[in-house]
């Protein structure tokens, strides 16, 4: 097959870590040609098909000069075999149109995965709405007072953006209340901007559990990230420690209730995550950790991946 990778500049992967490299690297061991481009590169142009100027990249086996480019051409999405989005977040509004413009390629007949509908349907942290019965207490709101009412309920919450990633903008209070005007008055900027509210899980110190499902079914170990140094995110990004382990029977019961139900909805790729008992988000965009859960367990998750992508793209034919 040949499999376009929308993805972020090759230049700046870590691939000691990177789940895209990891994709790519399966990929071509299997044989596949392995191609690259960014969104910025994917244009329509009316009277033509949706199109981008894609490199056909080689992975060498070296650490440094990683790729070399064979060839760069513009070619047609429906052109390819699978188109992989694999843009990092944030999901603004340029990855917005993006979605479109490969939506616009599926109706050309590209097979793109992550479905692009699902990924507007799915926004990480609000996604978990409609799983209402694996969430811990939560709180979506503008409204000022009803932040304050839910700390008067649950008196320690955690408060974080709805557009946020990585860890950044979460705030916890606790029983005391100490800032909480000020942390509502940074989120939820007078009333302009939506906010999440959720009562703490004390679990976070074992570990945000990152539960990956492949082609509606689970992977089956996690990885616990956890918070280190008085933090209580346990984002990687934010410094948390990633282990990787067996997912528990409450981690297996999320993943297979959720998993069906998502790729019918054209997620073939799903990062859950996990504190305790409880779904958090449901994160569909560039869904990582991979490499950290081979390295540690054997576990070949890349080849989960391209296993499920072969299946959907010959299911499709």
């Amino acid at each position: 097959m040949h499999i376009l990778f929308v993805a972020d500049p090759l230049a700046s992967f870590k691939i000691y870590k990177d789940t895209t490299f990891a994709m790519m690297r399966e990929a071509q061991k299997r044989g596949h040609q392995v191609w690259a481009c960014e969104p910025q590169d994917v244009v329509w142009r009316s009277g033509q098909q949706v199109t981008a100027r894609m490199h056909h990249v080689q992975l060498t086996g070296h650490a440094d000069d990683w790729y070399k480019v064979l060839s760069t051409d513009t070619k047609a999405l429906c052109s390819v075999d699978a188109v992989v989005m694999r843009k990092d977040p944030p999901f603004d509004s340029e990855y917005f149109y993006a979605t479109h413009l490969l939506e616009q390629a599926e109706r050309e007949g590209a097979k793109v995965f992550n479905k692009p509908r699902a990924l507007r349907d799915h926004p990480e942290k609000l996604a978990i709405l409609e799983f209402a019965q694996f969430i811990s207490p939560t709180l979506v709101t503008r409204d000022a007072q009803a932040i304050r009412a839910f700390h008067t309920e649950h008196r320690d919450i955690i408060l974080k953006p709805l557009d946020g990633m990585g860890g950044m903008g979460i705030f916890r209070v606790k029983d005391d209340g100490l800032n909480l005007g000020a942390i509502i008055e940074t989120l939820n900027r007078d009333g302009a901007q939506t906010v999440m509210v959720q009562k703490f899980i004390p679990a976070i110190d074992k570990g945000d559990k990152r539960v990956l499902v492949i082609g509606g079914q689970p992977v089956p170990y996690c990885l616990a990230r956890i918070p280190q140094g008085g933090e209580v995110r346990g984002n990687l990004a934010a410094g948390g420690k990633g282990v990787a382990q067996a997912l528990s029977a409450r981690d297996l019961e999320i993943a297979q209730a959720l998993g069906p139900v998502l790729m019918q909805r054209g997620l073939l790729l799903v990062g859950l995550d996990v504190i305790g008992d409880c779904l958090t988000e449901v994160n569909v965009t560039s869904p990582t950790c991979f490499q950290e859960i081979f390295d540690q367990t054997g576990c070949d998750v890349a080849a989960l991946f391209v296993d499920a992508l072969e299946q959907a793209v010959h299911a499709s034919r």
